[in-house]
């Protein structure tokens, strides 16, 4: 076909017309559309000139009297529509329905063709050249996605900020619960209730080392998590490796043998991340936090770095109760005996008498000391006498784990409060302490030392007095009774009242 070629300036094959005929066909020469009409059995009735220009085509393709065929197998021989849809469009002519199509000119331009019936069976066709307005339409189109996709990222990128802000408050949160605690059972009781709302459908458990160091004990969980009692420093690829570990079914991930030991009865992990947490340099324990079954890639890692951040805000109290603890024993705890010092009897002393008296409830103080130890220290050296002091203490802590306060009063003197005991219950406790020290027998170098017995003395709050004072004079008359008695025996207050000592 030929390009810029010039439309005829008259319609040659266009019969002579009537006045208003001649006026009709003045107006459609003048429309920006090419329009042709066609007779029930498919011949041009008429055709304005703009046809040509629209069409890009010559004054011979067209004429008054072309069969509609004809016309059709022109655009085929010039490519602007192929058979078939020549085919198709002879077709929807024999329809007797309206139906348009494009035509892709060869010079680039997109002509959209349209045929309606007419009363008579014949049809009219425009033809309206659309290339602008498909193309501002693609552009409206490419910048309609442009400004979707910038929303979309910009509503991402928002959902992300809040997200950030959601995580920051709740982990603020976590933090500030985490550093009010006192001990590290208040810490595990805020792990457990916090974990769930920090990581939403998760199970998880956290571990701190032994005192041995040897093994990790279970300390607390969530979710459905059952913990272990202990389990191994190196079944844990996170703990061998130093950092955290995501375990990924899916990839090439080895499970940890904590993982594996867990598994039975419980369906198999996807997803599980394990934390090490680290106070003071020095890695004390784990985090393990198992993913619901098909969790999204995206929000599973998302989630790894969020339990990585309350591994942190978890590791950092830890080292905090540690830290008090370790102050705090080192402030009311012996180094010898590991038993509390004076002070901090005296206060627990005042504590329990106020608790006491409010609850209306008793308590029996058992005072002791080993007897003749003077001499035994004189006989076989300071070094023997702090392995028997050590012994005494040793018994103590072991009896005494349930509530009560052991304590070493000073030099070889003891001192032991018993909550809710009365006069009665304090001897009974007081004589099974007394039997147990008797049977403690201390090895020293290459022996044995001499067995050490002690005299203890029993007093009871209110029976024997309401002041600490009171109770410590009471405690020691009946200790002085017990030595007087002959050592190695228990005797309560109220049986010496008014002896001198």
């Amino acid at each position: 076909m030929t390009e810029n070629r010039k439309p005829p300036k008259t319609n040659t094959a266009t019969p002579v017309m009537s006045s208003n005929s001649a006026q009709l066909f003045e107006i459609l020469n003048q429309m920006e559309q090419g329009i042709v009409a066609w007779s029930p059995d498919g011949v041009c009735r008429l055709h304005n000139d703009r046809i040509f220009r629209v069409l890009e085509l010559n004054t011979c393709d067209l004429r008054v009297g072309m069969s509609r065929e004809q016309f059709l197998k022109i655009s085929v021989s010039y490519g602007v529509i192929s058979q078939a849809k020549m085919d198709e469009v002879q077709g929807n002519f024999k329809s007797g329905q309206p139906f348009h199509f494009d035509r892709n000119m060869p010079s680039g331009r997109v002509v959209s063709s349209f045929a309606r019936p007419l009363m008579d069976g014949g049809y009219v066709v425009t033809f309206t050249d659309v290339t602008q307005f498909r193309r501002d339409a693609a552009d409206l189109d490419k910048a309609k996605k442009a400004a979707e996709a910038a929303e979309t990222k910009a509503l991402a990128l928002l959902a992300k900020e809040q997200a950030w802000r959601s995580e920051g408050k709740l982990l603020a949160q976590l933090d500030e619960w985490l550093q009010s605690c006192k001990s590290l059972d208040e810490l595990f009781e805020v792990v457990r209730r916090f974990m769930p709302s920090l990581l939403p459908c998760t199970d998880g458990e956290l571990y701190l080392y032994s005192n041995s160091r040897d093994v990790l004990d279970g300390s607390c969980t969530w979710g459905e998590a059952k913990t272990h009692d202990h389990i191994a420093p190196d079944s844990c690829w996170a703990l061998r490796r130093g950092r955290g570990y995501h375990y990924d079914a899916s990839g090439a991930g080895l499970e940890c043998q904590h993982m594996l030991d867990a598994a039975d009865g419980i369906p198999e992990i996807e997803n599980a991340i394990c934390v090490p947490i680290v106070a003071h340099g020095d890695t004390v324990g784990l985090l393990h936090v198992v993913y619901p079954a098909q969790m999204e890639r995206r929000r599973v890692l998302e989630a790894n770095e969020f339990a990585l951040q309350c591994g942190e805000h978890i590791s950092l109290a830890i080292a905090n109760v540690k830290l008090r603890d370790e102050l705090h024993d080192q402030s009311t705890r012996g180094p010898l005996t590991r038993l509390y010092n004076r002070r901090y009897f005296l206060e627990a002393l005042r504590s329990d008498g106020v608790m006491a008296a409010r609850k209306d409830e008793s308590f029996a103080l058992l005072a002791f000391d080993a007897d003749k130890f003077k001499s035994f220290n004189d006989n076989h050296g300071h070094d023997a006498g702090d392995m028997v002091l050590r012994a005494i203490s040793d018994k103590m802590l072991d009896m005494f784990a349930k509530g009560e306060t052991p304590c070493r009063f000073g030099g070889e003197e003891f001192s032991v409060l018993v909550p809710k005991a009365d006069t009665a219950r304090g001897l009974v406790i007081a004589e099974k302490l007394r039997a147990a020290v008797e049977e403690v027998q201390v090895r020293y170098g290459a022996g044995e030392l001499p067995r050490v017995t002690i005299s203890i003395g029993v007093a009871s709050y209110p029976a024997d007095g309401t002041m600490p004072q009171d109770l410590i004079k009471a405690a020691d008359k009946a200790l002085y009774a017990a030595k007087a008695a002959g050592r190695n025996c228990v005797r309560a207050a109220a049986d010496v009242e008014g002896k001198c000592c």
